[in-house]
């Protein structure tokens, strides 16, 4: 079956076809003489425009040709961009190669994805917490144990920046029974974990202390994280030192090559530092990566003044050692800087100086790639205000690109799934299966504290009420995903106003939070817990 039109085209491929009753094609179509070959590509042109994803063998039943005629004229409309092949069905055998109209094909992938979202129900914020709450292990009910289970609390919080104290005295307990320090210390020295700070210091106060932000990664993903690395360069400097850093970093661009001289701004990052600061990194940069007692040797100067020195260089981002112990030990003696600390029970391996790797072209744009999946790992379900907490994030704009993109390819689903929260969403298919397992489930009633630098401490960001700061030492009790009350210093504050509470969830929460026996208090002075 033909249209009218195209009457001559048959009939250049079937010269001895007719028709009942008999008919003429229009004169304009008429008069112009095909050849087999160009009648059978203009048919299945016509053809591909409405029939949507369809085999060779099939259009060549269609038109009684052979399929090779077809697999040639199918070629011919590739080769103009009119057509693509692949596998587009569900149910169709990788060999059987399907080919369709490229703009029918567009539409049916957009009708496609609106369906698809149109099929998700959203959840209110207070069961995306509860959600959130199981997704990263910090439910008793879902927390994991051994190494294994801390690899996989490290992978969900890949990259994330967060006070130095707060990993070890918080964080990774909460969401590893049984956590030893020395499992963390493991996965370091394996090289399959590392530790940084990777946001930006500020140059009035580079001391390293327990508030210092800190991250821990894959061992794989250094330098995307690098890549991503806020530049140092920014802090205005006075007219005439900006003129005369000019002119150094002119003079190091023309002399670099000939003599392998150090990059601007690494040079800007050395004059901030103290001498004794200075000394052990031209150490470093000099013999590589040094044990504590090689860099004694090396710089003359005694423990106290080497990890004072490495203390100012993990607080600008510049070094890391190879064992978590190294940052542990720093971070403990902090609060008396030059006494001389032991540390033959400390792994710290060796120190090193940080790669910086340029963020520009095609690595940057893996790194933003990268950055994407870890968000999506960590929260399951990923939007803009979501990321409120994050050091270091790449702009939602970079970031919704690479989701739409997953999203195309099928990996991700785009929707609304979360309701309140402006802007899209994006979710593993594996979160929106938990969600609406969340979301059937009942809630049990029981009060979960957490600490105020955990990343889940997202009150105010995704819940209502106030934010409460991320210091390690504060806290903050959730009831079924909702926020009441958060304990700073040695004052309850009510994360919800307005809401009467009874006196025994109030006294449940007051006890939670300061950790002993309390009376029904969520406002006001607690003492010291």
């Amino acid at each position: 079956m033909v249209a009218a039109e195209r009457l001559p085209e048959l009939r250049a491929v079937h010269p001895e076809a007719t028709c009942e009753p008999a008919i003429e094609p229009p004169p304009s179509r008429a008069a112009r003489i095909w050849t087999r070959e160009a009648a059978i590509v203009e048919l299945l042109r016509g053809r591909l425009a409405i029939v949507g994803p369809i085999t060779a063998h099939a259009l060549a039943e269609s038109l009684a040709i052979d399929t090779a005629e077809a697999d040639a004229a199918l070629l011919a409309l590739e080769s103009e961009g009119i057509v693509l092949r692949g596998t587009f069905s569900t149910g169709v055998a990788t060999a059987d190669r399907e080919w369709c109209d490229r703009r029918l094909l567009a539409r049916i992938h957009r009708y496609t994805l609106n369906r698809l979202r149109a099929e998700i129900e959203p959840v209110s914020p207070a069961d995306f917490m509860r959600f959130l709450f199981a997704w990263q292990h910090v439910e008793p009910s879902s927390r994991l144990s051994g190494i294994d289970g801390l690899r996989a609390a490290l992978e969900s919080l890949d990259g994330f920046e967060l006070a130095a104290d707060a990993w070890e005295r918080a964080v990774l307990p909460d969401r590893v029974d049984g956590y030893q320090p020395s499992m963390l210390d493991t996965l370091c020295l394996t090289g399959e974990v590392g530790w940084a700070r990777l946001s930006s210091s500020a140059r009035d106060a580079t001391q390293l202390v327990g508030a210092t932000p800190v991250a821990l990664f894959l061992r794989e993903h250094g330098d995307a994280w690098q890549t991503l690395r806020e530049p140092d360069v920014a802090r205005p400097f006075p007219p005439s030192l900006k003129l005369r850093r000019t002119a150094e970093a002119l003079a190091e661009a023309g002399q670099g090559r000939e003599r392998g001289s150090e990059r601007p701004a690494l040079q800007d990052e050395r004059d901030d530092l103290g001498e004794t600061a200075r000394v052990v990194l031209d150490a470093l940069r000099a013999r590589g990566a040094l044990f504590v007692a090689e860099l004694i040797t090396a710089c003359g100067l005694d423990e106290a003044g080497v990890r004072d020195a490495l203390a100012d260089l993990v607080a600008a981002g510049l070094v890391a050692s190879d064992g978590f112990g190294g940052l542990r030990l720093i971070v403990r003696a902090s609060g008396r800087r030059g006494a001389p600390a032991a540390s033959r029970n400390n792994v710290t391996g060796r120190w090193s100086l940080l790669s910086r790797v340029s963020g520009d072209g095609g690595d940057r744009e893996a790194a933003v790639e990268l950055q994407a999946r870890s968000l999506l790992r960590r929260y399951g379900v990923v939007f803009r205000r979501l990321l409120a907490r994050e050091a270091n994030v790449a702009p939602w704009r970079e970031l919704t690109r690479v989701y739409r993109r997953l999203e195309a390819r099928g990996e991700i689903r785009g929707g609304r799934f979360v309701s309140g929260m402006s802007g899209e969403q994006f979710a593993l298919g594996d979160a929106i299966e938990r969600l609406r397992e969340i979301r059937r489930t009942p809630p049990d009633g029981r009060c979960l504290v957490i600490s105020a630098a955990d990343p889940l401490n997202l009150a105010g960001i995704v819940t209502v009420g106030d934010r409460v700061r991320a210091v390690t030492t504060s806290r903050v009790a959730y009831r079924n995903g909702v926020p009441l009350a958060a304990l700073e210093g040695d004052y309850v504050r009510p994360l919800i106003l307005g809401s009467d509470i009874a006196p025994l969830l109030a006294a449940e929460v007051a006890t939670s939070l300061a950790g002993r026996p309390m009376p029904a208090v969520l406002s006001g002075f607690v003492g010291r817990s």
